[in-house]
């Protein structure tokens, strides 16, 4: 349980109802401050360079307010599961009777291990930057090993969760998300793999060239895993 109100405010913001985060359910998203990763392409640079603005403390008091009208909380950001306290933060979240989610860029695979193990998240979705090849200059981080052993966790945890690549055409081409899709097919995962489409003209932390939607023209799926577009992030 977490202690009395804290001076620790690691939520920027609160998005109080959404019906598009959370696959059929409706839910509100937190988003907490910071990230150790800085995507080229990042729609969210006042979250990642930002401070938070509300407390654990705020949040549940909100939340407790929401029972019985909200399906499931958002965990979102930034990156949720870099705060020391996040684990017995979601644990007071899952006492309130919601579902989890968890939005991640897979970099804390023993964070994620302890959730899996305590029964704390319901589902996941998992960012899939680049290929190790990418990935640092795409994400800034050398943080590709504890993603794949992120994957490597849910694969082997029955946990639904659903695996996303953000593509900015200058960034990302049709043969590494190809390569992409044999990467996850060889690590056994099955089912759907969204590609978001980067969203021209939005702030970022770098700026970028316009980004075309080339790979929507590409038959891309496989007999096991089936790709699908999205507009935005």
């Amino acid at each position: 349980m977490l202690q009395k109100e804290s001076v620790a405010k690691p939520i920027y913001s609160l998005t109080p109802f959404t019906l598009l985060d959370y696959p059929h359910k409706s839910a509100c998203i937190l988003w907490f401050a910071g990230c150790n990763m800085r995507c080229l392409y990042c729609y969210n640079p006042e979250i990642v360079f930002g401070k938070g603005t509300i407390s654990f403390e705020k949040t549940l008091q909100f939340l407790k307010t929401r029972n019985h009208l909200l399906d499931a909380v958002v965990f979102s950001g930034g990156e949720c599961l870099l705060h020391k306290k996040s684990i017995a933060f979601i644990a007071d979240v899952k006492k309130l009777g919601f579902l989890i989610k968890i939005d991640t860029n897979g970099s804390q695979p023993e964070v994620l291990k302890e959730l899996i193990q305590k029964e704390l998240i319901n589902y996941v979705a998992l960012d899939f930057k680049a290929m190790p090849e990418n990935f640092e200059k795409i994400t800034q981080s050398k943080l590709f090993i504890p993603f794949e052993k992120s994957l490597l966790l849910l694969l082997q945890s029955g946990i639904s969760f659903e695996v996303r690549t953000t593509v900015h055409s200058e960034l990302i081409n049709k043969k590494d998300i190809q390569q992409m899709i044999g990467y996850l097919g060889n690590t056994g995962y099955t089912g759907d793999y969204f590609i978001q489409h980067f969203v021209n003209g939005a702030p970022t932390i770098e700026k970028l060239g316009h980004s075309f939607k080339e790979l929507e023209k590409e038959n891309l799926s496989t007999e096991k895993i089936k790709v699908h577009f999205r507009g935005k992030l």
